[in-house]
């Protein structure tokens, strides 16, 4: 029996551990991956910095863009002793792998001092996790907007009415054994049956454009367009003044020219806003042709309404009447010691399934996980 050496470190719970920072920076490693990097580590040791550099590099990088991501997470896990494993760092790591190169546009490097100094790269996704939107500046808006481009949402499943084959379904399927039979001389070998199939329920998004939700707004659109391209069943409207259907306009897979379409066909972008009177146009004009019933419902909203809050609340019992569930989405949630007291949003929350927050990029995914 072989006795594992208490000095060596655990290589499973450091390869668990920088993989899951690499999947919190961004970067999507599959499984199978991981099992490599382990494997590659099993015969090059944990000695020297470039091996496990490399190793990692060659089994857990997919494409040239990459690169830089998986640089500066391999830095800021190893070399600042964040999973607990001492490695050797040579120079060769250092400048080779993770220091900055020499500008791009000719510039020297040299710091003054005649040595190369390594420059730590950072996640800037996993930053800006919590940051709220309104204090963003625009290189972070551009960050932002990428990490959305890469969310999914994958919303909860409803039974049909249509049927499916099945070999334990609940129906014998009458028309299908007779055929079968048929083929093997009348003789009823197989029977079959059927069951009841399954289908992504709609989801609905309801984004708030009016003037008190400009700071959020042209964020949570980047939102919007992500869910319509990357589902099918996924309807965005504009809730200002007026209502305004976006979900053909945000289709383009092209999201610079999705937003610009979807904005300039919303005329009353940071207007004012009667979210209970665009809410009822909803129900009115799309409710009643059964776009919200066993549907998802997601208001993006900071509750602000100049309009009458008993109209509100009927607005929304309506909408609660024909929905599979109503979530309300307020970015003014997460301030502290926040009470909705809001004439609009006081109304709505009595007819509300999940009320969440809607600042950051950590709220969007519990928005995702909760559709989910």
């Amino acid at each position: 029996m072989t006795v594992p050496d208490p000095t060596l470190p655990d290589l499973d719970r450091v390869v668990a551990g920088f993989v899951h920072c690499l999947r919190r920076g961004g970067l999507p490693v599959p499984i199978g991956q991981s099992l490599r990097f382990r494997e590659a580590l099993d015969v090059l040791g944990v000695g020297s910095g470039i091996d496990v550099y490399w190793a990692g590099r060659a089994t857990l990088v997919s494409r040239p863009e990459e690169i830089a991501m998986y640089d500066a997470m391999f830095l800021t896990f190893f070399h600042h002793n964040t999973s607990g494993l001492t490695i050797r760092f040579d120079d060769t790591v250092e400048t080779e792998a993770m220091a900055a190169d020499e500008d791009e546009d000719g510039g020297d490097s040299d710091n003054g001092e005649g040595e190369d100094q390594p420059v730590l790269r950072w996640s800037a996704t996993d930053i800006l996790q919590d940051k709220d939107f309104a204090d963003f500046t625009p290189s972070e808006l551009d960050e932002a907007h990428r990490a959305m481009a890469k969310m999914r949402l994958q919303p909860a499943r409803q039974r049909s009415r249509r049927r499916e084959v099945s070999r334990t379904g609940d129906r014998l399927d009458l028309r299908r054994t007779v055929r079968a039979a048929m083929r093997s001389g009348g003789e009823p070998i197989d029977v079959a049956r059927t069951r009841r199939g399954e289908r992504t329920r709609r989801v609905v998004l309801l984004l708030d454009v009016s003037g008190s939700m400009e700071a959020y707004a042209r964020v949570l659109i980047r939102f919007a367009h992500a869910a319509v391209v990357g589902r099918g069943r996924v309807e965005a409207f504009a809730l200002g003044t007026r209502l305004t259907r976006m979900t053909r306009q945000l289709g383009s897979h092209d999201v610079d020219e999705a937003v610009a379409e979807a904005a300039e066909e919303v005329v009353d972008w940071s207007g004012g806003t009667r979210l209970g009177e665009a809410i009822g146009h909803f129900n009115d004009e799309w409710g009643v042709r059964g776009m919200s019933r066993g549907s998802i419902v997601v208001i993006l909203s900071d509750g602000w309404d100049r309009g009458d809050p008993a109209g509100m609340a009927e607005q929304m019992a309506r909408l609660k009447r024909t929905a599979h569930r109503v979530v309300w989405v307020n970015p003014l949630k997460a301030g502290p010691g926040y009470e909705p007291t809001a004439r609009g949003m006081a109304a709505a929350l009595p007819h509300i399934d999940e009320f969440l927050e809607g600042h950051s990029l950590r709220s969007l995914e519990t928005l995702a996980d909760v559709l989910a």
